[in-house]
């Protein structure tokens, strides 16, 4: 059963998190901006609507959020007293507490989460690395579990470019995710993905090494404002493969953007490549690129903030596109993730999308940065 201590521990998380969410300018700030969407002409204007219906639903999930956590807590004590007089089990209690703390650190984790692109949507580019066929299974393997993920998370993806391997798996896609903070959490996994298995492409049945890197950046909307040179935008148009009906391999509908970025601290310039097949309409198509554009040039400012914050970080570990950051080797049953050092034997949980403790993991020791 749980001491007096870990009840304490509890109810003092419970008061600090009160404070850091200012539950109470929340609750005050909701009533505000729900007397708003009472105008009569408030549907006028449906972008400015839909925008006000944002903030008013984060204000009610944050405020919900912390009423959950107030409840299970208030519970918890109510529980720990009535033991005293065998009202109720000490399963019962420890099976209250667990759930007040999985609550407890869900919340303070979201809270961490502070940053104005934290919020945002997120898109996630995969591609296969050298290996051919091997590398390139891994890679929709990899497509997969963050399709899982974001479906048991509640997060509308969209397949905006996908191009399928020579003979199995893909050689890239890209996939755009949609829901609060969806960028905060998938930011960690930014990086190269190893495989250790052995592969079922290789008939001598060897143990094989196959890589796939992982491209995450934040998902912008039209209150974003980002500037595009027009002058250093090229566009060429293919025929999209893979599946996507009848006319897919007729009409080239599959658009390709070359934009020439050059860093205005460095003066160093570099090709920006977006490929979009995601419908049958290369207008479409070409709409998408360019919001994928904005996407990265988002990206890229982003970075250029935080290069003085690195520069004092510089003796702590970095977490750099192009780094190795997880191992997944199938035959001794082991997941790790080397940032981290958080690690998993179930395997086949993680291929399913069970990645939120790695994800955890990785937001409660480099989050605070």
């Amino acid at each position: 059963m749980i001491t007096a201590d870990q009840l304490q521990s509890v109810l003092e998380r419970r008061d600090a998190l009160r404070g850091y969410l200012d539950i109470d300018a929340k609750e005050t700030q909701l009533k505000e901006e729900e007397l708003r969407t009472q105008d009569p002409h408030f549907w006028d204007d449906p972008d400015k609507a839909q925008a006000q219906m944002k903030v008013v639903q984060g204000l009610k999930h944050w405020i919900k959020d912390y009423n959950e956590v107030d409840n299970l807590a208030t519970e918890l004590a109510l529980a720990f007293e009535y033991i005293k007089e065998d009202l109720v089990s000490e399963e019962e209690i420890d099976q209250l507490y667990t759930k007040a703390i999985e609550k407890l650190e869900d919340v303070e984790l979201r809270n961490m989460l502070r940053n104005e692109e934290d919020r945002m949507g997120a898109v996630l580019k995969i591609n296969s690395g050298a290996g051919g066929t091997e590398s390139q299974d891994w890679a929709s393997m990899l497509a997969r579990m963050y399709m899982r993920w974001c479906e048991d998370q509640g997060y509308k993806v969209t397949i905006t470019n996908w191009q399928d391997g020579d003979d199995a798996g893909i050689k890239t896609a890209t996939l755009q995710v949609e829901g609060d903070l969806a960028y905060g959490f998938l930011k960690s996994e930014n990086g190269v993905h190893r495989l250790v298995r052995v592969s079922p492409y290789n008939a001598q049945g060897k143990r094989m090494t196959s890589f796939a890197s992982v491209f995450v950046v934040p998902l912008v909307d039209d209150s974003i404002e980002v500037e595009i040179n027009p002058a250093l935008v090229t566009w060429e148009t293919f025929r999209s493969g893979g599946a996507g009906g009848q006319n897919v391999n007729k009409v080239e509908t599959g658009v390709r953007l070359r934009y020439m970025y050059t860093d205005p601290d460095t003066g160093v310039t570099e090709e920006i490549l977006i490929e979009n097949t995601e419908t049958r309409s290369q207008l479409d198509n070409r709409e998408n690129a360019k919001r994928l554009l904005r996407s990265q040039l988002y990206d890229k400012e982003l970075q250029r903030r935080n290069k003085a914050k690195e520069a004092i970080e510089g003796s702590k570990k970095k977490i750099e596109w192009g780094s190795q950051i997880r191992s997944y080797v199938f035959d001794d049953r082991r997941v790790k993730d080397h940032r981290t050092n958080y690690q998993t034997s179930d395997v086949d949980g993680v291929m399913d999308g069970k990645i939120s403790p790695f994800i955890k993991a990785y937001l409660m020791e480099f989050g605070g940065e």
